[in-house]
């Protein structure tokens, strides 16, 4: 397959992710398990959540090794694959995406069979890797947080956060309408210009705060793992909850650093305006 080919191939697919419904519980099994939700609610709260969110990214340039990218991307730094190839970006971030389903998969299975004491240490952990797996999917793109763009680029890991843990298709709409801006501010380099100006009007529309995405988590999560406090069957109930809530934050974050790479290399044109 040509190179142009396989990019408008890839423009395809995220039109078909953005426009796919999220992978929510259904309503009946939602309600029939309301009460055990309600109950992991009290037991992981909100705010357990937002630690947790707070410490991964904070230590996300320190968390995230970029070793085996440059060896496997044959680059000396990191922003070259910006500019390089997409299919071997897509590679990369298929072997992340496989390795965090691996890790979400055994820490499930080990920490389910305690039922709902488990979920304590579960919750943040999975919260945990949703931002690692994210940072890392950046990096196999040729994004990075440093001193110079941490503020923008953890805006953007935190959309992307949001888009996968949004509980309708018009919630996930907004949030990836969102991350099409902060990509737009930060190809114009017009991020900290804004900022500066102090109106960031555009900026509030756009960026998700942490307590905001501890919520939509706290949410999704709830009702993913309430089948999983019940004690014993909680084991491969934790496996699969956690692989396939991992298995939407990589493709969140697949999809999102795709579209940002084919707009910052002119192959589409951007779906957002900056002007507001």
């Amino acid at each position: 397959m040509k190179q142009s080919d396989y990019l408008m191939q890839q423009y395809a697919l995220i039109k078909a992710w953005e426009n796919e419904e999220p992978g929510v519980v259904s309503k009946t099994f939602g309600k029939l398990l309301s009460p055990v939700g309600k109950l992991i609610s009290v037991v992981v709260p909100e705010k357990v959540i937002e630690s947790a969110i707070n410490a991964a990214n904070a230590a996300a340039q320190y968390l995230t090794d970029t070793d085996d990218v440059l060896r496997d991307g044959k680059v000396e730094s990191i922003d070259e694959l910006r500019t390089k190839n997409l299919k071997l970006c897509d590679q990369m971030a298929d072997s992340v995406h496989n390795w965090a389903i691996g890790v979400a998969t055994t820490e499930g299975a080990a920490v389910g069979f305690a039922g709902l004491p488990g979920l304590v240490a579960d919750i943040p952990f999975i919260t945990t890797l949703a931002l690692r797996t994210i940072h890392k999917i950046g990096v196999c793109y040729g994004y990075v947080a440093d001193a110079n763009n941490e503020e923008e680029e953890k805006a953007f890991v935190l959309g992307v956060l949001a888009t996968a843990n949004a509980s309708t298709l018009g919630e996930k709409a907004s949030f990836i309408l969102g991350l099409k801006q902060i990509s737009l501010l930060i190809q114009r380099n017009a991020w900290k210009k804004l900022a500066e100006m102090g109106t960031a009007n555009l900026l509030a529309k756009s960026i998700v705060s942490v307590r905001q995405a501890a919520k939509l988590i706290g949410v999704n999560l709830t009702k993913r793992k309430a089948s999983q406090s019940i004690p014993f069957i909680g084991g491969a109930v934790g496996a699969a909850l956690n692989a396939s809530f991992i298995n939407d934050i990589a493709w969140a974050a697949r999809r999102s650093y795709q579209r940002r790479w084919l707009e910052e290399n002119k192959v589409i044109e951007p779906e957002a305006s900056v002007d507001e």
